[in-house]
């Protein structure tokens, strides 16, 4: 849980600063107008103390969660952040007041005659408001892992459930050709041997490159059952987007069970990518699809999709059956 507790992201120390900032600008600015000072000055010492006060939080706590907690107990965390947050106060107010005189500008007579008593109040206004934060980022962090544990946790139970499907289907083929010509079933008992190994790896995502290649093997795999009927067509250059593994496979297979006519000479699938709106476009001249409601597999693959990329599986045609796979933002760091 380290890294819950003491992460304090890049972005949350900008918005630390331009409340810092901000918030030292107008409270500056209030005082200096009630005691009938001028506002300018105010405003600006406002905003050196704010960004001063920031800066010293800045390197302290960074240096402190980075290189001093994590080696000791929890119990020494809270008084060590309470001195870090204190001394970062204490030291912002005192560089604020430095600038504040470098730069000519015009001080309260409180800041003059009692720099150590106000620097040791603000100080403490500093811990209170760190506190405040820490508990707020160790909040956000906290629900941030967990949701990141649902989605691993979702996606391996869809995962699962994905490989019998695949062989289920596979068994099924192979079972019929053994009947047939063994020589064929033990071409395709090696054929699934490879495509498995090609495919189990722990990675969710795939590069598109690599899923064309496991769905040539798949189709390759069918074509033994189907005599080289299967045919797959890729218009365009194959684009450097990642999907989830198994998105296209799935989508030829569901294509080759409900659009196959053993009347007809070849099913053919049409494989293309629409570059602007990052689009996987997949068409067959099977049989037309008598319903747009996803079974199983669809659902697996759609949630998969909405897990990991922010996309959608959507049927656009149902006499020429053609599926769009949107693609959005994906979510784990994969090398493409």
């Amino acid at each position: 849980m380290y890294n819950i507790a003491l992460e304090i992201r890049s972005k949350d120390w900008f918005y630390i600063l331009i409340i810092g900032i901000f918030f030292g600008m107008f409270f500056s600015w209030l005082g200096y107008i009630l005691l009938e000072f001028p506002w300018f000055d105010g405003a600006v010492f406002g905003m050196l103390l704010g960004f001063s006060i920031t800066l010293f939080s800045l390197v302290f706590i960074s240096y402190m969660n980075k290189n001093i907690l994590p080696k000791l107990p929890e119990v020494y965390w809270l008084p060590l952040s309470i001195l870090f947050s204190f001394l970062s106060g204490f030291l912002g107010t005192y560089l604020g007041i430095f600038e504040a005189k470098l730069l000519g500008l015009e001080l309260i007579p409180a800041f003059e005659n009692n720099i150590v008593l106000i620097s040791v109040i603000i100080g403490v206004l500093t811990y209170i408001v760190g506190a405040l934060l820490y508990r707020f980022v160790k909040m956000r962090n906290q629900k941030d892992f967990i949701d990141k544990e649902y989605i691993q946790s979702r996606l391996r139970s869809l995962e699962t459930q994905l490989n019998p499907h695949f062989l289920f289907n596979a068994l099924n083929s192979i079972a019929e050709l053994i009947h047939q010509d063994k020589d064929k079933a033990e071409m395709a008992i090696l054929k699934v041997s490879s495509f498995l190994r090609n495919t189990m790896n722990e990675q969710a995502l795939l590069c598109l490159k690599d899923e064309i290649k496991n769905v040539k093997e798949y189709i390759e795999l069918e074509n033994i059952r189907f005599s080289d009927k299967i045919r797959l067509h890729i218009s365009g250059e194959v684009p450097s987007w990642c999907l989830p593994k198994f998105s296209i496979q799935l989508l030829v297979e569901n294509a080759i069970k409900h659009g196959y006519n053993p009347q007809n000479e070849s099913l053919n699938l049409y494989l293309s990518f629409d570059y602007n709106t990052n689009i996987v476009v997949l068409r067959n001249d099977g049989m037309s699809m008598k319903s747009k409601k996803f079974g199983i597999g669809l659902n697996n693959l759609n949630q998969r999709v909405e897990l990991l990329c922010h996309g959608k599986i959507k049927i656009t045609d149902m006499e020429k059956p053609t599926f769009h796979i949107h693609i959005g933002k994906c979510d784990e760091n994969t090398d493409c």
